[in-house]
């Protein structure tokens, strides 16, 4: 039973929606490099101009066929009618549409073969360059972050150069910019773009932007030719490629030391935000302020604790706690010694209570007498006196002599006379 029910735990935690599932798949396209930017050639079949705008068709050859969409808002990438039978290289991404769980290609661009073409030879000259180790990350230089010159190679006309100096200054109003004019398209573009890189490697600006705005793939060949790939592997300034469009792939941005996806994006990565970097000064100048103040707080607390110890074991203070502890050892004393005194009071009185029941005036107030002889011993029994003896007699209000006229011996308290007669 134990085995039934956790074969059933098992089975459980691994069941899956299809939404879930598709989605998935979905991620796994999306994170697929490869798939976000991809060239693919075939003919065109199943064509559809929707209502709304877009685009349906298929691309196919000899071994299989996969399904394509143009949205209206990518339109402007298709600069002539699609028709059935076409040879065609479509450009875009691959994704997967999740309601229905199927892939498809979803076109931003679209060219005749006469440009897949060139999309043959970028591929061949891509794989060669990057044979030849130039794509490889560890000949890539880090950008400074904290740039002061600018050099930018790119058209002295257009909205590219436009984008580049407004969000450059914008980020770093102190931000100096160099511009070498340059030819970015045609048979001069390739020879003008290097010269551009050699002059602004001889300036010395910290970092370079390389491009141009977008086009087609012919509009931006120049930055595919080996020519222009090697003097900016060659360049030893840190070298942005910022050519075309995010979808817009040529060989300078794999070569260059990093690539921008628009003009506009590579002035952000060339230009720190100065007010970004004021805000964070601001932040650990109040940092180090608070840590500072803390430590001074904590050595001021440190301090007074020392001038306590030091007080405390000064020998002006020793003598001080000296003396008062001698006073304390005195006041226990003159404490100990009233009540040692208190209590020999009690005792004291305690013992002339007892004297008190015992002493002979006592007796004397009660009426009785004292006798003793003229050498003042006690006479307690008749064998102590004879016959003409003298003898003192003390009574409660005084003394009498008197002389013994007669001793008789008796039992006292038996009928028989008491004492002596006088």
């Amino acid at each position: 039973m134990c085995q039934i029910a956790q074969m059933g735990a098992f089975v459980k935690q691994n069941v899956y929606t299809v939404a879930q599932v598709n989605s998935y798949i979905r991620n796994m396209f999306t994170q697929d490099y490869m798939l976000r930017s991809i060239f693919v050639k075939g003919e065109v079949s199943n064509c559809k101009y929707h209502s709304s705008g877009h685009l349906y068709f298929t691309l196919k050859d000899d071994k299989g066929i996969i399904a394509c969409v143009m949205f209206a808002g990518n339109r402007t990438g298709l600069s002539f009618k699609l028709e059935e039978g076409q040879m065609v290289v479509v450009g875009g991404m691959i994704d997967v549409y999740e309601r229905d769980g199927k892939y498809q290609l979803y076109a931003k661009q679209i060219t005749l073969d006469g440009a897949g073409l060139l999309y043959e030879k970028f591929d061949r000259m891509k794989r060669e360059l990057e044979s030849m180790g130039m794509f490889a990350p560890e000949y890539k230089q880090p950008i400074p972050k904290y740039s002061r010159t600018l050099g930018v190679v790119t058209a002295p006309t257009g909205a590219a150069v436009r984008d580049i100096i407004n969000i450059a200054t914008r980020r770093n109003p102190y931000i100096q910019i160099v511009l070498y004019p340059a030819i970015v398209q045609g048979n001069q573009a390739v020879q003008s773009i290097v010269n551009g890189i050699h002059v602004l490697e001889r300036v010395g600006v910290d970092v370079m932007i390389v491009g141009r705005g977008g086009g087609s793939i012919e509009d931006l060949w120049a930055f595919n030719e080996a020519a222009v790939a090697q003097a900016v592997f060659d360049c030893s300034v840190p070298v942005i490629s910022a050519v075309g469009h995010e979808t817009d792939f040529t060989i300078v941005d794999f070569v260059a030391d990093l690539r921008a996806s628009t003009p506009s994006e590579a002035a952000e990565l060339a230009v720190y935000d100065y007010a970004l970097l004021m805000d964070r000064l601001s932040g650990y100048k109040a940092a180090l302020g608070h840590a500072i103040q803390i430590q001074i707080n904590r050595q001021k607390s440190r301090l007074e604790s020392l001038q306590l110890q030091v007080r405390y074991l000064s020998p002006a203070n020793q003598v001080q706690q000296r003396r008062m502890y001698v006073l304390e050892l005195e006041d226990k004393l003159a404490r100990f010694i009233d009540a040692a005194i208190l209590r020999q009071r009690h005792r004291m009185a305690l013992c002339a209570e007892k004297l008190k029941g015992l002493s002979p005036l006592d007796k004397l107030s009660q009426g009785f007498a004292f006798v003793e002889g003229m050498d003042h011993r006690v006479i307690h029994d008749v064998n102590r006196v004879k016959k003409g003896d003298i003898v003192q007699i003390y009574v409660k209000d005084g003394t009498i002599q008197a002389a013994v006229k007669e001793v008789k011996e008796g039992e006292y308290g038996k009928g028989s006379d008491i004492g002596t007669d006088i």
